[in-house]
């Protein structure tokens, strides 16, 4: 605790310095005024009953003030200008606030899931990526995925070449068709000519 207690204003201070991390900013917050803003801010972050408060309030995280809704603003302002360190720092600093080192938060699994998305969307897809490699189950599937690819990969190959070779013994059958019929044709032209002997030699030997 502080050597003595502190005026309110010197409070405001010391529970907007833990917020802002800006002396002149946390003198605004306190009541000071723009143009004495800057000065009281130095004044006061030199003060070591102040200093005192500050440290007391950094470990305990508990101040009269919207914490809990500054550290969301700061998260959101972090994330959507993808300010990674900061934007996780400011969750860090949530689960802090929230959670008081006396009590056990017991969270839904959906809330887990949540927080998880939160932090992965926060890390980037690259770097969520390296992440979950490091999971034993995350490999697994991967391992999974790769062994359903390969054998994704030798079905379409067998089933390429099994409809290769039905083409190979389609076009041999078309060709032993045609073979057939040319031989076919022959036998039958053969067969006309001899049957058109026949009819000349009967002719003649009549005339004769």
């Amino acid at each position: 605790m502080a050597s003595k207690e502190l005026t309110p204003q010197q409070e405001k201070f010391a529970q907007a310095y833990v917020v802002y991390r800006n002396a002149t900013e946390a003198a605004k917050a306190a009541g000071y005024s723009e143009r004495s803003a800057y000065n009281q801010g130095h004044r006061l972050i030199h003060n070591q009953d102040v200093l005192e408060r500050i440290e007391n309030l950094e470990v305990e995280l508990e101040t009269s003030i919207d914490v809990v809704s500054e550290l969301e603003d700061q998260y959101n302002v972090a994330k959507n200008n993808n300010h990674t360190n900061s934007a996780l720092k400011a969750l860090e600093l949530l689960a802090k606030v929230r959670t008081k080192e006396d009590e056990v938060v017991h969270k839904t699994v959906d809330q887990l899931e949540t927080d998880i998305v939160n932090c992965l969307n926060i890390l980037g897809e690259e770097r969520s990526l390296k992440i979950l490699m490091k999971c034993e189950w995350f490999n697994k599937i991967l391992e999974l995925e790769e062994t359903e690819d390969d054998k994704s990969l030798d079905d379409s190959l067998e089933s390429d070449t099994n409809q290769e070779e039905e083409e190979e013994v389609e076009e041999v059958r078309e060709e032993v068709e045609e073979v057939q019929e040319e031989l076919e044709i022959e036998d039958m032209e053969k067969e006309y000519a001899e049957n058109a002997e026949d009819f000349v030699d009967t002719k003649e030997e009549e005339t004769e």
